[in-house]
């Protein structure tokens, strides 16, 4: 049977000191009962008693049930030359309602004399006062090692102290933390290792990633012994980060054989990390191991008609097993084997000899040359693949669109957007602002489209880049824009071409919404109950 190991999350908390990440207490639930679903088996909080949106969190989860995790609130031990039950910190955590507390002490004697500036003594006493009186109420106590690596490396025997004072005071979880993350893979095996052979109390490591050593680091504490790891998904964290859960938790279960969650579970890891990209508003890097979405993709020609025959030439496990797919890219460089898998994948009668076949080969090759990318819009690319071999309807049309941007030396710039389309026979007149023109026009597409499709609101823009082409001629040069869009389910790419900024905007975005409405996604036309509240039918 394999060994199981507990894994500790701490996105909300550790994961929001990294610059740029702010969540709302909404936002904080939304991730805590999706990690739940992922099966994770701690999830820290935050500080119950640092701010009021950490202490609003706790209140708002108290009476939640959670199938999986246990919700933990974080601290640190008591002040100096103070008692525990007069620290307010510690009874923050205690009336936060939580079953499990995680609290961080001092291991390296250099942080006892300079950060808190008290005696070593003091500092053990901090320790098992802390621990002991968290334990007296009832909960299940993690002490996070703070520095521990650090302060082993400086004084092995006064760190090997401040963690047996936790263990003596009845600490559940000893987790070993490498805090400025410069410690290397040999360094946590050694110490970690050491650790076990000193105290009984099982061991947990947290690692950061200032060396991008953390999932390493990781993995390594782990087989010397380790059987809790700490870290955020996609690696979110103060400095560089903490360590990456979205690769820990697939290389311990899937490399190294451990048991962390169920296989159902680990399918859906793909789908937690972008969610949780996108709660955090933050990009997720394409090549991000396991979960991003060049992370089996394939553009070499040899390297396509090697996965024709075995995708395990150039692939370390299959996609599906966390919940990711096999990507192919078309681009210049592509040969006929790239083309031929994206037509199966589509289910498209694709023949090498076909008089069809060669002239959309031959059509993709020339609109690479001026200036489109399908590699980075597979969106895009399905809709030219579908068009050219079975015909796409056409949901809607444009007759025309017209841009109004106002600024006067007294008020911010107005972008205004006039669009008449054709849906379903019937021409639409639509306007609407937005904070750009760009902006603009995909309000008023929406405006005009959603009166036959309401779910077309779930659909919006997740990401917008714009490369110009053709540097030399300066602002008349030609642009392409990619357009990322996703409705939380499903995420995918478009782009458009032009030297009018707007014009390849409008082809991007255009693309990014017939893609949703043929059925790419969860968008389906108004029924009839929907139309009738919206006056589209005739009592």
């Amino acid at each position: 049977m394999s060994t199981s190991v507990k894994i500790f999350d701490t996105t909300l908390r550790d994961g929001t000191q990294g610059e740029g990440i702010s969540l709302s207490v909404e936002d904080k639930i939304k991730i805590a009962l999706k990690l739940d679903e992922l099966g994770v088996h701690y999830i820290e909080g935050g500080w119950p008693g640092s701010n009021s949106k950490d202490i609003e969190f706790f209140d708002r989860v108290r009476d939640m049930q959670f199938q999986n995790a246990k919700i933990t609130a974080f601290g640190s031990t008591r002040r100096k030359d103070s008692k525990p039950e007069d620290d307010i910190n510690l009874n923050r955590l205690v009336e936060s309602g939580v079953k499990v507390a995680t609290i961080f002490g001092k291991s390296w004697d250099f942080h006892v004399h300079t950060a808190i500036q008290t005696t070593l003594e003091e500092n053990l006493a901090m320790i098992y006062d802390s621990v002991h009186y968290l334990k007296s109420k009832g909960l299940e106590v993690i002490y996070d090692a703070e520095h521990f690596f650090d302060g082993y490396k400086n004084n092995s025997e006064y760190a090997m102290q401040t963690i047996k004072k936790a263990q003596e005071a009845g600490a559940d979880w000893i987790v070993l933390c490498d805090t400025n993350g410069g410690s290397l893979p040999q360094e946590i095996t050694s110490i970690v290792t050491a650790v076990k052979s000193s105290i009984n109390t099982p061991v947990g490591i947290h690692a950061h990633n200032d060396c991008e050593l953390a999932v390493a680091n990781s993995l390594a504490a782990v087989q010397a012994g380790a059987r809790q790891v700490q870290g955020t998904i996609n690696g979110y964290g103060e400095r560089c980060g903490n360590a990456n859960l979205s690769s820990i938790i697939p290389n311990l279960q899937l490399k190294l054989d451990y048991e962390v969650i169920s296989e159902e579970q680990l399918k859906s890891l793909t789908q937690v990390s972008r969610y949780v990209s996108e709660i955090a508003n933050m990009h997720m890097p394409v090549n991000q191991p396991y979960v991003g979405n060049a992370a089996f993709a394939h553009k070499g020609g040899i390297h396509v008609s090697a996965i024709l025959k075995a995708a395990s030439t150039y692939e370390h496990i299959t996609p599906e097993l966390v919940g990711n797919k096999q990507r192919v890219l078309v681009s210049e460089l592509a040969g006929q084997s790239n083309v031929l898998v994206k037509a199966q994948e589509l289910n498209l009668d694709f023949n090498k000899e076909h008089q069809k076949t060669k002239e959309i080969i031959e059509k993709i090759k020339d609109l690479e040359h001026q200036g489109y990318q399908f590699e980075g819009a597979d969106a895009s690319l399905e809709l030219l693949l579908r068009e050219a071999f079975e015909g796409l309807e056409e949901i809607f049309t444009l007759e025309s669109f017209k841009m109004l941007v106002e600024k006067s030396a007294n008020h911010s710039v107005v972008s205004e957007a006039i669009v008449k389309v054709k849906v379903h026979g019937e021409t639409i007149y639509t306007a609407a602002e937005g904070n750009g023109p760009v902006n603009a026009l995909d309000n008023a597409l929406r405006k005009a489209l959603v009166q036959y499709y309401p779910d077309i609101q779930q659909v919006h823009l997740s990401d917008y880049k714009v490369r110009v082409l053709d540097e030399k001629d300066a602002t008349a040069a030609k642009v392409r824009v990619l357009m990322e869009s996703t409705d939380f389910n499903s995420t995918w790419s478009t782009l458009g071409v032009s030297s009018n900024i707007i014009e390849a905007s409008w082809y991007a975005l255009t693309d990014s919404l017939r893609y949703a409405l043929l059925g790419k996604t969860k968008v389906e036309p108004a029924n009839k109950d929907q139309q009738e509240r919206l006056g589209l039918v005739n009592h």
